[in-house]
Order: C-alpha cells, then sequence, then structure tokens
C-alpha cells in the first residue's frame, strides 16, 4: 500500500468543449477513440472547474475524493509550508493536454489585477503551450497583434464579428514539437488546427473571447458577463514584431541533457516547466508537481519507498510530501509545477 503522500497516476478528465478534438490525447494514451467519444482538452491534477460549474474539470482521485477537496483538507502535504504561505491552499497551476482538431477562435485572459476586481479571483490567466506534436497540412499558432491597434478598430472587428480582419491582424507563427510559447494575460491569441500542447495555465477557466460567433452560443459567453466594452480593457493592443515575438518563443527539439527548462524567461512567475529525460538516476527535490509521460518507460522512487514504474501517456501528481524522488529508465517526462514560492509577492 503506498504513502499517504504518495505520487498518484490520473485517470482521463476530459469536460465537454465547445470545439473539436481529442484524436492526439487518445493515441498518447493509448485509447481507440475518435474525437468525438473524447475531448480535445484533458485537465491534469485539476483543483479548477469550468467557468460557472460546480464539478466540471475536476480531477478525481482513486480513493473517489476531488483532488481540490484533497489538497484543502492537507494543504502543507500537498504542497509544501512556503508555498501555501504564498499561494493558501491552491496548487497555483492548471495542467492540461490539448489537442486543436480546429483552429480555436481568437481570445485572451485577464492580469490578475482585472480577475481580482471583476471575477472575485486571486489569479488571472497566464498560460503556456508546450508543443508535443503536430499534423495536418499548417500547423500554427496566433500569439500577439503584429502592429499596435487602436481599441476602435478592435471594437469594430468585435461588433462586426470581422474574423477575417482579426486572424489577419495576428501573427502566424508555424510551430513543431519541441516549440513553447509563453502567453502573458492579455494577450490575443489562438491556437491552429492540428496543434497538440501541453498547456500550463494559473487555475482558472477565464477565457475572454473577441470571435464568438461560429463557436459560442451567445456573446455573453464571450465576454462572461461583464461586457466587451469592460472586458477589452484588459487586451494587449501592443505590436508584436518579430523580435519581441522571440522573447515568448523557445525551440527546444534539440536541447540536450537530462533537465531541459522548456519555457520563456519571465514564466517562472507563474508556473514552471522542464522535460526531463534521465541519462541515469536523477534527483529531484520535493515539489507538487505533474507529470506528463510522452515517451518510453521508466521509474519514480520516492525517499518514503514508493516505487511506481512509468509508460507513455500516464499522467501524475506528485506531492511536495512525497520528497526527494528520483527518476530513472529510458523515460521522456514534462514536468509541470507552480512557481516557486519567492517567484511571486
Amino acid at each position: 500500500m503506498s504513502a499517504p503522500h504518495a505520487p498518484l497516476r490520473l485517470p482521463a478528465n476530459q469536460p465537454p468543449q465547445f470545439y473539436r478534438g481529442g484524436d492526439a490525447i487518445a493515441e498518447l494514451r493509448g485509447l481507440s477513440a475518435s474525437a468525438s467519444d473524447f475531448g480535445p482538452e484533458d485537465w491534469v491534477g485539476s483543483i479548477t472547474t469550468m467557468y460557472g460549474q460546480d464539478t466540471n474539470g475536476l480531477t478525481k482521485l482513486d480513493d473517489g475524493r476531488w483532488l481540490r477537496d484533497a489538497v484543502r483538507a492537507d494543504p502543507t502535504g500537498w504542497l509544501g509550508a512556503k508555498h501555501v504561505e504564498a499561494f493558501s491552499d491552491s496548487t497555483g497551476l492548471l495542467v492540461k493536454l490539448l489537442d486543436a482538431g480546429q483552429r480555436l477562435p481568437v481570445h485572451f485572459h485577464p492580469t490578475d489585477a482585472f480577475a481580482r476586481k471583476h471575477f472575485d479571483s486571486h489569479f488571472g490567466k497566464t498560460e503556456a503551450w508546450i508543443v508535443v506534436g503536430t499534423y495536418g497540412d499548417d500547423p500554427r499558432v496566433y500569439p500577439g497583434f503584429r502592429e499596435t491597434l487602436s481599441r476602435k478598430t478592435i471594437d469594430e472587428w468585435v461588433r462586426e464579428q470581422d474574423t477575417p480582419s482579426m486572424l489577419d491582424a495576428l501573427n502566424s507563427v508555424p510551430v513543431t514539437a519541441g516549440d513553447t510559447v509563453y502567453i502573458p494575460a492579455g494577450l490575443p491569441h489562438a491556437i491552429g488546427e492540428g496543434v497538440f500542447v501541453v498547456e500550463l495555465q494559473q487555475p482558472t477557466d477565464f477565457s475572454l473571447t473577441i470571435e464568438w460567433r461560429d463557436f459560442l452560443d451567445s456573446p455573453e459567453k464571450g465576454h462572461l458577463g461583464i461586457g466587451f466594452d469592460t472586458a477589452l480593457e484588459t487586451l494587449d493592443t501592443s505590436g508584436w514584431d518579430p523580435d519581441r515575438l522571440e522573447t515568448i518563443i523557445r525551440r527546444t527539439a534539440g536541447a540536450e541533457g537530462s533537465t531541459v527548462d522548456l519555457l520563456a524567461d519571465g514564466s517562472g512567475e507563474f508556473f514552471r516547466a522542464d522535460q526531463l529525460r534521465p541519462a541515469g538516476p536523477l534527483a529531484l527535490d520535493p515539489s507538487f508537481a505533474v507529470l506528463v509521460v510522452m515517451d518510453g518507460a521508466g521509474t519514480l522512487r520516492t525517499e518514503h519507498g514508493d516505487e511506481l514504474t512509468l509508460s507513455r501517456g500516464e499522467t501524475l501528481v506528485v506531492p511536495f510530501a512525497a520528497g526527494a524522488t528520483e527518476l530513472s529508465g529510458d523515460v521522456t517526462i514534462i514536468r509541470c509545477r507552480p512557481p516557486a514560492p519567492e517567484r511571486r509577492t
């Protein structure tokens, strides 16, 4: 029997979404199903519900408890004392597997300050994408406006639902596995068809969708009830030229080493992600973490004597109280963690 805070394998957790996708998730997990049977997002180690819902989105543990409730019952054991001091009983993190079976709409997310004011939340929704696979003719992403735009222009596009103008105004960046894109709160963006990512986010579901027609039932779902006039106050309308864009994009496909930091500078205030590929036994410090096994097979051992075999497609949550761990084997893992407590004030 495992210790109370041993690492735990997690089942797929795919709440219903408004867009198509999911076959890449099924393939990674070794399941046979169509995209319509699964879903484009798998919320991994989630204490977050879909916006306005009671439980959809939450991770359920094998013992029947929501992970959210387990963490609240023992935040220090799950998260560590320093994390609890900084973030209370929130993990500070939401991880998703996201398989875009169609292009996502143009949208953006609120900053922390905006979320506190309008959504009574300590967290906004900064996010990052780790591209782990692509398919189709032209996989690409759309981060930020190419040139600075006036609020009047954007108001007109939203009112008219002028999708061609919205898309044309965004940067269009082809991607392949190993590319990572950091998306600060407020940055307009979309993910194109055929892009499969491990996505890190702050633990909220606040999406302000300016391209709502053909995706959402009503404009109210686009602005989450606060009105587009208010929502657009947190939109980054500044231009992101190629030099500026390079500050949020990394190309890590050829990176070597047992531990590779995957995300752009500046993202550490919100979350951390690294690729683990041990050349021999790899020691890992105590930390709350979500693990996604991308390839191969290996073993995770804890200082308390727990030992888990790992294989491609598995997802796990590791509590802080698991202590120091050791990873070995011919395995590739993406490790997702909240920010170090000292990185947030």
